[in-house]
């Protein structure tokens, strides 16, 4: 019997960098939300492992050995702390643009992890599972609790955050694949303080207001690896009724918020027939 888990798309709806540690790695608050588009894992019984890809980004994927894709990594890496062979056939559908800031791979590892708990009968709040999700990727974590949560640390720090108000978004890539690496390696400049908030927002308004004054760090840098996301940026703040235009993680997605659903599916019909080549999708903050 096979088990399906989404691998929504992750935003850092803002991401501050507070300093970086000895290792190199960056220290960071962010506030990450999820929405309702994303990647797709199957599991099923199988006498071995075996990964099949499939979806629009498949081809993106097509030329990369098993053994190097999040998802595989994590079956194998559940497999091990459960005891067990990793007999498992997983089909990967990816809907979601390679390398996009949108924490795809990181949401399909810990969407194959979900899938793989329920398939082999496993519980991963036990002990021996505790610190699987970090030693795959700083992102895990927080797509395995899969819910609006502060981010802290490395990434390893994951904390509830209020639940959003309804609100609507309006992704879009430019076709542009962006290294995180890259990226982290070209911010300059002081570093910021964390910015939580305790109370929740009534609405998406008093959402983008809070957000308004906060703001994603690495968004200079990463113009400086992929000057198109200037571009992008600009061509959603441009759309009637964006609240709010921020850059996703490392990019170079990026996203405009909306506070009704007609506002953002018009935004991204409008926006995907002046930019044929770019990936564009509404999507509702879960």
């Amino acid at each position: 019997m096979a088990v399906r888990r989404a691998a929504p798309a992750k935003l850092n709806l803002y991401l501050h960098v507070l300093g970086r540690r000895a290792d190199g790695y960056h220290l960071l608050d962010s506030l990450v939300a999820f929405a309702d588009v994303g990647d797709e894992v199957t599991a099923a019984p199988a006498a071995a492992l075996s990964l099949a890809l499939d979806g629009p980004f498949a081809p993106a994927l097509a030329g990369e050995k098993p053994d190097g894709n999040l998802v595989w990594r994590a079956a194998i890496a559940l497999a091990g702390r459960a005891g067990r062979a990793p007999a498992v056939a997983l089909t990967l559908r990816k809907n979601l643009p390679v390398a996009s800031g949108i924490g795809g791979g990181s949401s399909d590892a810990a969407a194959t992890l979900a899938a793989l708990a329920e398939l082999w009968q496993l519980d991963l709040s036990s002990p021996r599972f505790a610190d699987l999700a970090a030693a795959l990727g700083a992102d895990v974590p927080v797509c395995l609790l899969g819910r609006t949560a502060w981010l802290g640390g490395v990434g390893e720090a994951v904390t509830p955050a209020p639940a959003l108000p309804a609100a609507w978004v309006v992704l879009a890539n430019p076709g542009v694949a962006v290294s995180t690496p890259a990226v982290f390696k070209a911010r300059e400049g002081a570093f910021s303080a964390p910015a939580r908030f305790e109370a929740g927002a009534p609405d998406a308004a008093a959402l983008a207001s809070l957000l308004q004054a906060r703001r994603n760090d690495l968004t200079e840098a990463a113009i400086s690896v992929a000057p198109e996301i200037s571009d992008v940026l600009a061509a959603l703040q441009s759309l009637p009724d964006a609240l709010l235009t921020r850059m996703c993680g490392s990019g170079a997605t990026c996203f405009a918020l909306f506070a009704t659903e007609a506002a953002a599916r018009a935004g991204a019909q409008r926006l995907a027939s002046t930019r044929p080549r770019w990936w564009v999708a509404a999507a509702q903050l879960l």
